[in-house]
């Protein structure tokens, strides 16, 4: 992630055997691929730019262009990206909107009119109901910034195509309805985002 300070998610064997003892199928696919890692970025303002360049698009797309900003732009703090003009935002390869999105969070918070230290306190219901209050951000980006920059455990994304397709692919479902992933959620809680990492991983297989 060049000039931005990068860890792993951090579990280990006692959350992948609670997790195995509470869901067959997903406890086989955690045996054969062993321990998934997670890339995190624990700074919330440079996670949550990192969120807004990955919605909508794929994970590649997505590193692609946050390597294009590292190198292009430098530092990704609120006062650095509030200085920048949707244009230079835009030429590594995000959409105007994203951009202009980024520019309004970046002033907010370098105003002090959105305190993101805040959110460490907050349960996690309350962190996306502040979140989604800036401009560009929806519950998903949220949801990203919860499990990639919080490390909170308990996150399953309804709104994360490829969450959803690694569950299609572990219980060989034609299709999956929300009833269908709130029992999965329950079944993984209170370690759905380890959950989220193992079906992320399927999703790409």
């Amino acid at each position: 992630m060049g000039g931005v300070i990068t860890k792993f998610f951090d579990y280990g064997q006692e959350e992948i055997d609670t997790l195995k003892s509470l869901d067959k199928e997903l406890g086989g696919a955690m045996e054969r691929l062993g321990k998934v890692e997670r890339l995190i970025i624990p700074d919330l303002f440079a996670a949550l730019m990192h969120a807004i360049v990955g919605q909508l698009i794929s994970a590649k797309a997505a590193h692609t262009i946050w390597q294009r900003m590292l190198d292009k732009l430098g530092e990704i703090s609120p006062q650095n990206i509030a200085g920048q003009t949707v244009q230079t935002i835009q030429s590594c390869g995000v959409t105007m909107k994203k951009a202009s999105s980024m520019i309004a969070i970046a002033e907010k918070i370098a105003h002090g009119e959105f305190q993101l230290d805040e959110l460490h306190q907050l349960p996690d219901k309350e962190v996306i109901r502040k979140l989604v209050t800036l401009k560009g951000v929806g519950e998903w980006t949220a949801e990203m910034l919860l499990i990639h920059a919080l490390e909170r455990r308990d996150v399953l994304s309804w709104g994360d195509i490829a969450i959803r397709r690694g569950m299609l692919k572990l219980y060989g479902l034609p299709a999956l309805t929300k009833e269908q992933f709130e029992e999965y959620r329950k079944r993984y809680s209170p370690l759905g985002s380890i959950a989220s990492i193992y079906l992320w991983q399927l999703s790409f297989e």
